[in-house]
């Protein structure tokens, strides 16, 4: 299985590719996609070289699935909608794309890469370099993506064990524990 891992960002979104053989992971890619050449308040521009970019990734390596990771709300409710934004033209490229699309956030992903769910950036990259074997630490949004790429990998695997143990009824409406309703 081919996992597509994106970091969505507004200037710099990160892609990483991972192939999924068994409990082997192998690395197949991993770079960013950067709208800083536009200014600023050119919202709708980035958000075309976001979806075009992704577009270009999935021709390129031809991914089964994608992993994203979740928004989170901070102290800036702009920054937040802004990202928001970016992470939905992420999710529509892969969507039109015929890609099924798993989230997880950070908490999650930084427990599956490192172990705990504080983890520094340089630790996900350390951490990402280590279980790839890259021969170079990759930059942080790479690694991210990457990360979430593992993390997609390790949860894929459990789901599939639910599958055939039990049948799995995927729930029309819910809220998460924090809050989250889907």
């Amino acid at each position: 299985m081919r996992i597509l891992g994106i970091d969505p960002g507004l200037r710099t979104t990160g892609f990483g590719v991972v192939d999924v053989d068994g409990a082997r992971l192998h690395y197949v890619a991993s770079g960013t996609i950067k709208t800083d050449a536009l200014p600023t308040g050119d919202l709708p521009g980035r958000v075309k070289i976001l979806f075009e970019g992704v577009g270009e990734v999935m021709a390129r390596y031809e991914p089964q699935c994608a992993a994203v990771e979740l928004v989170f709300v901070n102290v800036n409710p702009q920054a937040t909608l802004l990202l928001g934004q970016a992470r939905g033209a992420v999710l529509a490229a892969l969507v039109a794309g015929g890609l099924p699309v798993a989230e997880y956030t950070a908490l999650q992903m930084k427990k599956a890469v490192v172990g705990h769910g504080l983890a520094r950036k340089e630790q996900i990259q350390a951490m990402v370099a280590r279980l790839l074997a890259l021969p170079a630490i990759p930059g942080k949004d790479a690694a991210d993506a990457l990360g979430i790429a593992v993390c997609h990998a390790h949860a894929a695997r459990s789901f599939a064990a639910i599958d055939q143990a039990t049948e799995r009824v995927q729930r029309s409406r819910g809220q998460y524990k924090g809050g989250r309703v889907y």
